[in-house]
């Protein structure tokens, strides 16, 4: 969420309404651009995650095609919290550590037997190439649909589809409910390309808690593995469905909120 906050914050401009010759925006508006920019795009990240957070616990162990969910719908699995033994108990729910249940030192115990079993330092990079991989495409597909849908939206329909800015009247911005609606169908279309890179990146993440550890040490392994017993549909697309309830809801979010701080920060 971090990278797509940065990617908001570097948006293009909004579309301008026609205004006399020689007007000039106040030179308060470009003090400390970069760092209300920045603002900008954090938050709208956070919100974004906050509101769909729920759902990406539940995305990962579909992915990860863990067999105490296999017959739970979504709301069962959220409420669902299989245990297992090890490591003096510290360990529940697949491998993931409550914490709560021992505050104290839980943290550097998780690292430090993460360090040993995952292939030490580098264990902690596991999964990095197919993040990398997967952010291109889906980042740009992402910010590539939602400006196109504004630019044509705001050109061809500029009464019914926006609004002048709040801090710049003469700047036209979409409507609320439409950037919503622009953002959800971008987060859609990015999410399905990009797809296949994020199950392989969760897989490589979740490391020696798979029983097929061995097979999926890198990311053209795993994708074979995943392809090769899974096939596209129920491998490489698995949780897919479950994923459009988390993604449409946060891109949409994160655009529009991106879109509200602007105007909040004088950004238009």
């Amino acid at each position: 969420m971090a990278a797509e906050a940065a990617a908001l914050a570097a948006a293009d401009p909004p579309a301008a309404i026609p205004q006399a010759a020689g007007a000039a925006a106040p030179t308060a508006r470009r003090d400390f651009y970069w760092l209300r920019s920045f603002l900008a795009g954090g938050i709208a990240g956070c919100c974004a995650k906050t509101t769909v957070a729920p759902l990406d616990r539940v995305k990962v162990l579909l992915q990860a095609h863990n067999h105490h969910y296999k017959h739970l719908g979504v709301f069962s699995t959220l409420r669902a919290v299989p245990q297992k033994e090890g490591y003096l108990g510290l360990y529940k729910g697949n491998g993931a550590m409550m914490i709560r249940i021992f505050p104290y030192g839980a943290i550097q115990f998780m690292a430090f037997e993460h360090y040993k079993t995952e292939g030490g330092f580098l264990g902690f990079y596991r999964g990095l190439m197919p993040t990398i991989l997967g952010m291109a495409p889906y980042a740009g597909v992402s910010f590539f649909t939602f400006g196109t849908l504004k630019s044509v939206g705001l050109s061809h329909a500029p009464t019914l589809l926006g609004r002048p800015s709040s801090d710049n009247p003469n700047v036209l911005v979409l409507k609320t409910h439409i950037n919503l609606l622009c953002g959800g169908v971008a987060g859609a279309i990015a999410q399905t390309i990009s797809y296949p890179f994020d199950v392989t990146r969760r897989r490589m993440q979740l490391g020696t808690v798979l029983p097929e550890f061995e097979k999926c040490l890198t990311m053209r392994e795993t994708m074979k593995y995943v392809y090769g017993h899974h096939g596209i549909r129920r491998g490489l697309y698995r949780g897919l469905s479950l994923n459009y309830i988390r993604c449409i809801p946060s891109q949409a979010v994160a655009f529009t909120t991106y879109e509200l701080m602007k105007q909040f920060f004088h950004l238009n």
